[in-house]
């Protein structure tokens, strides 16, 4: 039986950047209209032509792109009251840009009409009838985005005026917008289907997120016959945001059976294009976040382990795979037999024997019961199941470290006094001694400098290792400054990343114990043999 077609349309460049905290340069856009044509996306909407320099650079730019899949979209409003639409500049600019498609918003609830456009009901009838007829006359496919649809349609019937006004004048789609964002999924099933019973196939569904239904009026309004949904990449959007494009797409495609992309295969391109665009607008993605998100197939609980052993469908809604993600099981204090040997397996290390699992999964309790934690240091994980092994190289012997901040004289330029911070490390490896002393912008940095230093005197190739993020964290804030501290460092090396821990009373302390770790396992990554 043929799949019911979704036609998916991405709105990220417009209502995805009117997020706080979003601005895209001309660059970005085009990297994200060439990234979701890729992956086989219906429509792109760029933009407002005319709007500003960067909107008329755009389209000039996105007018040389070569696009497979997607049509570009411009979007605008409809001509002002009273003034046609032939001679309405802003509508002068969607008819001379280059997107085949035009996407107008039109007011389709009368208080609207009546207190924003300052106008009656019967002349915003004729500025939609107006606009879309000019519009198509100059050659353009129209869709006509119906601003408080469904605010509307809990009063009245005006937004069916609105809507049969402009399919007539030749718009092919009219968009439900849930504009507020607070309809819940019942009303948006209940209003779809009265719009698609009387309109058929030429509905579609623009969802925000105020009332946390955002993808779940996605689905309802397709259930309902909906056959275009409005999506932002990682549900970007101004307030709280709109349907998030990937969690729609593996909705519709996984759960309903529907085809949204042109290419099927694409399906697998989801969590990299999710991480992609959050690299280009410089927000970070969301762990939690359905399919695509790291966590969204990580697990922690033992007993789900254990039943995962037998069969992973058993506490997975669908294969990660499918969407390009993986599963990940995180070790803690929580954790059975079944997810330390899970865990183990999946950091390349055979660990099968029931002593040696019972070993680790006391020595992981014992651990997180002082303050470490396993789920976020995948690296120190495996290197206390190496250790409990007999398996962990024994790369280097510290004699001695220590770290200091110095108070220098004030003088005027640092009002208060100035700081400098100084390390010293001490280590033997192969029967030779090495002390490195390195200075830093603070005692963690030039501990850093000074371990690296010592280190790469006997392996070279920690040169490659470069710590890329330190986050520290009070475990017990109410013991001021005797407070158990945690430290998780993140360093990256030719072979990925991988992320450490340390803990004690002294941040410096701990720092050192995820340093140490950091280097141990970078090493062993390398595959490097300890010095005889």
């Amino acid at each position: 039986m043929e799949r019911t077609r979704i036609a998916i349309y991405d709105t990220t460049l417009r209502d995805g950047a009117q997020q706080e905290g979003i601005s895209l340069s001309v660059a970005d856009k085009l990297r994200i209209v060439k990234a979701l044509d890729k992956i086989g996306i219906a429509y792109v909407e760029g933009g407002w032509p005319g709007m500003g320099p960067k909107d008329s650079e755009f389209f000039t730019k996105a007018g040389e792109l070569s696009l497979v899949n997607a049509q570009l979209c411009a979007f605008g409003a409809t001509a002002k009251p009273h003034v046609p639409a032939a001679s309405d500049p802003q509508v002068a600019a969607l008819a001379g840009c280059c997107a085949p498609q035009v996407t107008l918003v039109a007011k389709a609830d009368k208080t609207h009409v009546q207190k924003a456009l300052h106008t009656d009901l019967s002349e915003n009838l004729r500025m939609v009838a107006d606009t879309v007829a000019f519009l198509c006359s100059q050659g353009k496919q129209v869709m006509v985005d119906l601003e408080h649809c469904f605010d509307s349609l809990h009063r009245s019937d005006y937004a069916l005026r609105v809507a049969d006004t402009a399919l007539r004048n030749g718009a092919h789609t009219v968009i439900a917008c849930d504009t507020n964002g607070g309809t819940l999924p019942g009303q948006i099933f209940a209003h779809t289907k009265a719009l698609v019973e009387r309109f058929g196939d030429a509905v579609g569904i623009h969802a925000h997120n105020d009332s946390g239904c955002a993808n779940a009026n996605a689905v309802v309004a397709v259930e309902a016959g909906a056959r275009q949904v409005q999506v932002t990449a990682n549900g970007y959007g101004e307030r709280t945001g709109n349907s998030n494009l990937f969690t729609t797409i593996a909705n519709l495609e996984l759960k309903m059976g529907c085809k949204t992309l042109a290419d099927p295969t694409r399906l697998a391109d989801l969590t990299h294009l999710s991480h992609r665009i959050s690299e280009i607008t410089n927000i970070s993605p969301f762990a939690r976040d359905p399919y695509v998100g790291a966590s969204a197939f990580a697990h922690k609980g033992g007993l789900h382990a254990s039943a995962m052993k037998v069969d992973p469908a058993l506490y997975q809604h669908v294969n990660p795979e499918q969407v390009g993600n993986s599963r990940r099981m995180l070790v803690s204090e929580m954790s059975g037999r079944a997810l330390v040997e899970m865990k183990a397996a999946e950091l390349g290390i055979p660990a099968t024997d029931p002593t040696l699992l019972r070993k680790v999964t006391n020595a992981v309790k014992e651990r997180e019961a002082r303050g470490y934690t396993y789920d976020a240091a995948d690296a120190s994980f495996a290197l206390l199941v190496r250790y409990l092994q007999g398996n962990l190289p024994h790369y280097f012997e510290v004699e001695s470290w220590h770290a200091q901040v110095l108070a220098l004289a004030p003088n005027t330029a640092t009002p208060g006094g100035r700081t400098r911070a100084k390390a010293e490390v001490s280590l033997t490896a192969g029967g030779a001694q090495v002390i490195r002393s390195c200075a830093g912008n603070g005692p963690v940095n030039a501990l850093d400098h000074a371990f690296s230093g010592a280190l790469a005197q006997f392996y070279p190739t920690v040169q490659k290792l470069k710590l890329i993020d330190f986050k520290v964290r009070i475990l017990d804030e109410d013991h001021g400054s005797d407070a158990t501290v945690r430290v998780l460092l993140e360093a990256a090396g030719p072979t990925g990343t991988w992320t450490t821990v340390g803990v004690g009373t002294d941040l410096i302390e701990a720092s050192w114990e995820a340093l140490a770790d950091s280097y141990i396992y970078g090493l062993l990554e390398e595959g490097i043999s300890p010095l005889e």
